[in-house]
């Protein structure tokens, strides 16, 4: 146990930046475009977990209790934010470190959901975190390559401002546009089509991996000095990811809540 827990300190010192996926704003916007999508009885089940609290106030909650002093938020939780998935390889193929990743938390997260035992405070943990997950996973650098802590290391200027890729990929693009989580939620929501979220109505997490290490590859910049044109290239996938992560968000609780 001291072994797991000294591993789980070492990564959430050496990947501290990397939790944040979305910032604020994206994860809301996943969060409200999911409450379109939910079954009656994922919403039952929902409401009487987290009554009076939208998907899209839940959706943050792991991030802000980062600096909680408890040992679960310091020495445990950190990895649940992101997986490592070096070029040229699956999820598959490397699985989940010693400490847990987003994959092995959300099936965790997903066991205590279905548990009719599982208390009330950690139903609600569990679908907090639930939520977040999938809203991680759909940013292209929580899949990250493990060479540069999911592009944090990848040093850039963002309309002439200090940053990092990662940081620009959380909330750089997103706050550019100078939009509300609920105005980006009303625009992104009603362009999604019927068709569209029949297709993205998937509740394997690899295919969110997969789909994100595809997108994190191309999003490396050539140069340092980002802006206009960065913008141009890669807001449209910041709006398809949010529009997909919402959908998903949604399909899951509503397998996980179907009986």
């Amino acid at each position: 146990m001291k072994k797991y827990l000294l591993a789980a300190a070492i990564a959430s010192l050496t990947c501290s930046s990397y939790v944040n996926a979305w910032g604020q704003t994206g994860h809301r916007v996943t969060g409200e475009i999911a409450e379109h999508y939910l079954s009656d009885q994922a919403r039952a089940a929902i409401a009487a977990i987290l009554p009076n609290e939208s998907l899209a106030e839940a959706s943050t909650y792991a991030d802000e209790m980062r600096s909680n002093p408890d040992e679960f938020w310091q020495e445990v939780a950190g990895p649940f934010h992101y997986v490592t998935v070096p070029a040229g390889k699956t999820y598959v193929e490397v699985g989940a470190p010693e400490k847990g990743d987003s994959v092995s938390a959300l099936a965790d997260f997903t066991k205590t959901l279905k548990n009719p035992e599982a208390s009330l405070a950690d139903k609600q943990l569990a679908l907090r975190f639930a939520v977040h997950i999938i809203g991680d996973l759909h940013q292209p650098l929580h899949a990250g390559n493990g060479t540069d802590r999911g592009g944090n290391d990848v040093k850039v200027e963002f309309f002439r401002e200090d940053s990092n890729l990662h940081r620009v990929w959380d909330s750089g693009l997103i706050d550019r546009q100078d939009l509300s989580f609920s105005e980006w939620s009303d625009w992104l929501g009603s362009k999604i089509s019927e068709q569209q979220a029949q297709e993205w109505m998937i509740t394997d997490p690899m295919i969110y991996i997969a789909e994100s290490t595809n997108i994190r590859d191309e999003i490396y910049p050539e140069g340092d000095d980002l802006s206009w044109r960065y913008v141009y290239d890669h807001i449209p996938t910041v709006k398809l990811r949010l529009q997909q992560g919402g959908v998903r968000i949604a399909a899951y609780l509503n397998e996980v809540f179907a009986h």
